[in-house]
């Protein structure tokens, strides 16, 4: 008898063991992600009678205004340097990154080309420059979508590893840096080493500012100074 229910045993096992498989599939489908972002949007003054496309610029904020205070992403960048009475001929864009959350290139990008088709938008003039956090943005959100930008200007902006791999993306370009030599938050070597992996790309375009006084605080001075919005509006695809 135990032989008998031995030998059904090792029957079944036989029979399991035969109509088990394991299939080699291939997934290819879009996935949408749903995403919410607040924004500024500043448009010129003469935007709603004229009948041309404009420049965009595309800023993104650092750690501290993330949230859902959109005061916060006035504080500093180009919003800043229109407050002290400067004029920007371009439509500018500042999206709120979520509190205790980072710059996500997908959802940037995302936003970036809704607004560049509800608005009267020249897409051969779309610019992407950040501080700290939305500099490290900058590199992120350029590397990944290079084809939406005709420049970009990252400050003092973390690098991680797969942003050196969109160093090929972005071999063609026009890219200004900015560091502050002192600047013991996000050191200068992160700029430092991306400006060669650009180099050894074959990018014939980078231009590299380093503030030999500066901290962190890089963006300052960078975004108080017309050359710099001089030499991103001259840029275009």
């Amino acid at each position: 008898m135990k032989k008998l229910a031995l030998l059904l045993l090792f029957i079944g096992f036989g029979i399991n063991s035969a109509s088990a498989q394991i299939e080699k599939k291939k997934f290819k489908e879009k996935v949408e992600i749903e995403t919410e972002l607040g924004y500024l949007l500043y448009t010129p003054e003469d935007y709603k009678t004229s009948k041309k496309d404009y420049p965009l610029i595309v800023f993104l904020h650092g750690a501290g205004e993330r949230g859902t205070d959109l005061d916060k992403v006035k504080v500093h960048g180009p919003f800043d340097y229109m407050q002290k009475g400067n004029e920007i001929d371009a439509v500018i864009l500042a999206p709120q990154c979520p509190a205790e959350t980072y710059w996500q290139p997908h959802q940037v990008a995302g936003l970036i080309k809704s607004i560049i088709k509800k608005h009267n938008i020249d897409e051969s003039r779309v610019y992407l420059t950040g501080l700290s956090m939305g500099g490290y943005g900058t590199w992120a959100v350029g590397g990944e979508y290079p084809e939406l930008f005709a420049a970009m200007a990252p400050i003092c902006g973390a690098i991680y590893r797969p942003i050196y791999r969109n160093a090929q993306h972005l071999k063609n370009m026009p890219i200004w840096i900015f560091h502050g030599a002192l600047d013991d938050v996000v050191l200068p070597e992160n700029s430092n080493k991306m400006v060669m992996a650009l180099q050894k790309a074959g990018n014939q375009h980078v231009k590299y500012t380093v503030y030999p006084f500066a901290n962190h605080n890089s963006w300052t001075e960078t975004y108080n100074n017309p050359e710099f919005y001089e030499w991103l509006l001259s840029q275009k695809q």
